[in-house]
């Protein structure tokens, strides 16, 4: 896993790691990573979490904003 940037210092993502069709994350406060893929979260809001997670910044808020519950299980 890649650590996230956070450019602003106010994200709970702590870790990323970017697959052809997935996005895992790993938040500072648990140690569990969750994986949103196409399959769960959309091929839309998963190619954008992608892109925000390279930058470092707007992961965690996208996340709580758009696809909290669409992990995959």
């Amino acid at each position: 896993m890649e650590h996230y940037l956070d450019l602003n210092h106010d994200s709970g993502v702590a870790n990323y790691e970017i697959g052809n069709e997935f996005i895992r994350v790993q938040f500072k406060k648990r140690s569990k990573t969750y994986t949103y893929s196409y399959t769960s979260a959309g091929y839309q809001h998963v190619e954008n979490m992608k892109q925000l997670a390279q930058y470092g910044d707007g992961l965690n808020a996208y996340i709580n904003q758009h696809t909290r519950h669409l992990f995959a299980r």
